[in-house]
């Protein structure tokens, strides 16, 4: 006797539920569409059933805000089916903030009194929660990096430019949180068309890689920090990276020119000189390995009352100025009970390079996804 084809009705029914159980702890979710959610359910299993190829057929998928239907088109073509719109800061609130949900601030699902950081905030919780297993986001300085960190997922940004973003700073990118780097290289491939195979013949030659704890200008708290190294060692020992022995990048510091770039009436020239600057740095770099490894995040994550004097965003929105696309992958547990990130960092238009590493390392249990 066959196994039972399940139904994206009820498939999409639970993830309802779970939604429904979790959320008013949590606040993951602006809106949650539960009646537009199972009629599309219903559509694509009357599509299935008429022998239409739906890749996603009924996969529950969460989108970054109201308006984020527009960058989940690939998803949804491919049979996937949205459940809401994530939280994201609300107004009036400072672009480094942890996120606020319709219904209150939304609360890191492995400690809630702290952030789940921002601003795909609502993103990284359902993920992280169990609730969908991916949600879309956007990454203008962290902002899909900082959050899988904090919670404890996969989160990706995508070479600046290479996919369609409403940013016209050209600092925003698209991006993604899984629960599994196999789930982001599925994204990728509804995305971009390309398909990616992971690194899993233990004789592949190992992938070279530089360790930078602070980029040259940052001062990370030593916890994240020893966590993210400890991560890149586990990758070095199960032969998946070959930390290369270079002098760190020594990038200037990006905050003058990102601040700068998003102030209307502000001088661009200075932060022109900073984003060619730290590109040569970081082309000389790439030129003897193939991955920048660093922390995710310079702290653990803050409490809702806010960042204080560090920004969260110190060792992410360098590649918001670069253009790099750069991966959050878990990099294990702080003595304060919450999730920290190893940032991976590739040269322009090599996600498949940052998805092969993640999904060997899933697929030996280097890292805990």
């Amino acid at each position: 006797m066959g196994a039972r084809r399940l139904r994206a009705v009820d498939v999409v029914a639970e993830a309802l539920g779970r939604i429904e159980r979790a959320d008013p702890v949590l606040r993951a979710f602006l809106e949650v569409w539960g009646e537009e959610a199972l009629r599309r359910a219903a559509e694509v299993d009357a599509r299935v059933a008429a022998g239409e190829p739906l890749p996603l057929a009924g996969v529950p998928v969460a989108v970054k805000g109201r308006h984020g239907l527009r960058a989940a088109r690939a998803l949804l073509a491919a049979g996937a089916v949205a459940v809401g719109a994530t939280s994201v800061p609300g107004p009036g609130t400072p672009w480094q903030t942890w996120g606020l949900g319709a219904y209150g601030r939304t609360v890191n699902p492995w400690r809630a009194d702290r952030t789940p950081g921002g601003s795909s905030a609502g993103a990284a919780v359902a993920v992280a929660a169990g609730l969908v297993p991916l949600a879309t986001g956007s990454d203008g300085a962290g902002s899909v990096r900082i959050p899988a960190a904090w919670c404890g997922v996969v989160g990706l940004k995508v070479t600046g430019g290479r996919l369609a973003s409403a940013d016209r700073t050209g600092l925003a990118a698209p991006g993604v949180l899984t629960r599994t780097a196999s789930d982001a290289a599925v994204w990728w491939r509804m995305v971009s068309g390309r398909v990616v195979s992971g690194r899993a013949d233990p004789v592949a030659p190992p992938v070279s890689a530089c360790w930078s704890p602070d980029l040259g200008f940052a001062a990370p708290d030593p916890e994240p920090v020893a966590l993210a190294r400890a991560a890149a060692a586990r990758l070095a020992d199960a032969g998946i990276v070959r930390l290369v022995r270079r002098p760190p990048p020594g990038l200037l510091d990006p905050a003058p020119a990102w601040l700068a770039l998003r102030t209307p009436g502000a001088d661009p020239v200075g932060a022109h000189r900073i984003r060619a600057e730290n590109g040569r740095r970081l082309d000389d770099l790439f030129s003897g390995a193939d991955l920048l490894l660093t922390p995710t995040a310079p702290t653990a994550p803050h409490g809702h009352e806010g960042p204080g004097d560090v920004y969260s965003t110190a060792l992410t929105w360098a590649f918001n100025l670069s253009g790099h696309p750069a991966l959050s992958l878990p990099a294990g547990f702080g003595t304060d009970g919450c999730p920290a990130g190893l940032q991976l960092v590739a040269r322009h238009g090599r996600e498949d390079l940052l998805l092969s590493v993640a999904m060997e390392a899933e697929l030996r249990g280097v890292v805990a996804l």
